[in-house]
């Protein structure tokens, strides 16, 4: 009777966690815990942590502030209307430039001589640039880029696209192709500066109008700069001076200075600033992409058409700083694996059957340490840790030392979710040892005994 009973028991239980599983924890910000499930495909619990107070707002057309590792958003406001970006325009140039360099066609030593066009600009008081004491000098591509990004140097920009593309039209083109393939559309360019076109004569992109500017998102704008700092990080060393000296030992030697007044010393100063790039027209308005890091944690910010502009110099980067204080207010990084160490009560396996090897089993742990952006209060999110495989999952050997045998996904879904192809972070669980494959002997015999039990 004992037995019988303690069968049900058991019965009852093993369909019972069946009919649960797998198991969701809720994020509660009071007691840090996150959210685990053992299965990619499980649904998650929601927080329902909400905030009593006023909705945050930015005083701008349109604003963004995004992680720039896993492109999670955690502020937008009109972020898919494609709007004027001006000298925001120059990010891009700044990314063909240094991947140029990158891939060898290009070098910061390399002498080049201004055309008629880009000298020509130097003289128009309405652009932004560098004055130019003689024609037939010739500029580094180092000096160039520091005068484009720290003095939003129109005429620097169009040499470094002359430069590149052959022509500006033709590196215009050369934008319009990155800027497709990293997924972004609605993109409207027409030079390589963020000028309007009424400012540069007969020198405008074939087919544009005499008033047309550049014009992108504020959600295009997040993924050029989070494709910028990703792929070359080495951009932050530009754009955090606040000066610089342009032809050094030159006829044109001069001072290059910022317009980015968040950098440390200047009048709207925040620290952790280090980039990236203003930009300024009538027709756009005050703009502003940044970027700052905090705590080890670093965020991009898109301000695009500030209000009161007109009035207030440093209104841009007031509706930036209050941006970046309510992310920070919102969000916090957390450690979610340490390289080596077990994922305790998470529902991590670690431990997978090895088929066909000299030994039964594996040991799993991650492999690097990982860490992401989780929410704090007022936050009304689901969060969850997947893993592709469950404890003792079967593997086939040979297995080597270090080998990705688990995935596992962390990710956050919100109203305002993450930016275009980004759905969350992916690391790994390795195999802590090697398992070599057993004798092909042994491997047939295996394989016959689990055939026959199959048919059994």
């Amino acid at each position: 009777m004992k037995k019988k009973l303690l069968l049900f028991i058991m019965s009852f239980a093993i369909c019972f966690g069946a009919i649960v599983a797998p198991i969701t924890v809720i994020v509660r910000a009071e007691d840090d815990e996150l959210i685990q499930t053992t299965d990619e495909s499980a649904e998650t619990s929601e927080s329902s942590v909400t905030s009593d107070s006023e909705p945050f707002d930015v005083a701008a057309k349109a604003a963004i502030a995004i992680d720039p590792v896993s492109g999670k958003i955690f502020y937008a406001k009109n972020v898919d209307e494609a709007m004027g970006i001006a000298s925001i325009t120059k990010t891009i140039t700044a990314y063909l430039t240094l991947e140029a360099i990158k891939n060898g066609t290009l070098h910061w030593d390399d002498k080049i001589m201004m055309s008629d066009y880009a000298y020509e600009l130097t003289q128009n008081p309405e652009a932004s640039n560098i004055a130019v004491m003689n024609k037939d000098e010739t500029f580094t591509i180092r000096d160039l880029f520091n005068a484009a990004m720290i003095q939003s140097a129109n005429s620097a920009a169009i040499t470094l696209a002359e430069t590149i593309g052959g022509s500006e039209p033709k590196f215009v083109d050369m934008m319009k192709a990155k800027l497709t393939y990293w997924g972004i559309s609605d993109a409207k360019l027409v030079n390589a500066t963020g000028l309007s076109n009424s400012v540069l004569g007969e020198n405008i992109y074939p087919g544009s109008a005499e008033t047309d500017e550049n014009q992108l998102s504020a959600k295009d704008v997040a993924i050029i700069a989070q494709h910028l700092i990703s792929d070359f990080p080495e951009i932050l060393e530009t754009t955090k001076k606040t000066e610089a000296i342009f032809d050094e030992g030159g006829e044109s030697e001069q001072e290059l200075t910022t317009y980015n007044y968040m950098l440390p010393t200047l009048p709207a100063a925040r620290d952790g600033v280090d980039g990236l790039k203003t930009g300024t027209t009538e027709f756009a308005g005050a703009c502003f992409v940044a970027t700052t890091i905090q705590n080890d944690f670093r965020i991009i910010t898109v301000v695009l058409n500030a209000e009161n502009a007109e009035n207030d110099d440093y209104a841009r980067f007031s509706e930036t700083s209050g941006l970046m204080n309510y992310v920070y207010g919102n969000w916090k990084t957390q450690d979610i694996a340490l390289k080596g160490v077990k994922m305790a009560n998470h529902g991590a396996p670690n431990k997978l059957t090895v088929l066909d090897g000299n030994q039964k089993s594996v040991e799993v742990l991650p492999a690097e340490n990982f860490s992401a952006v989780v929410p704090m209060l007022d936050m009304d999110t689901k969060t969850t840790i997947a893993f592709n495989k469950k404890q003792n999952a079967n593997v086939t050997a040979a297995i080597k030392k270090g080998q990705k045998l688990v995935r596992v996904t962390f990710s956050i879904k919100d109203d305002l979710g993450y930016l275009p192809n980004h759905d969350g972070e992916t690391f790994y669980l390795t195999a802590t040892t090697s398992v070599k494959r057993s004798n092909a002997i042994k491997v047939m015999w295996n394989h016959f005994v689990k055939f026959i039990n199959d048919k059994l």
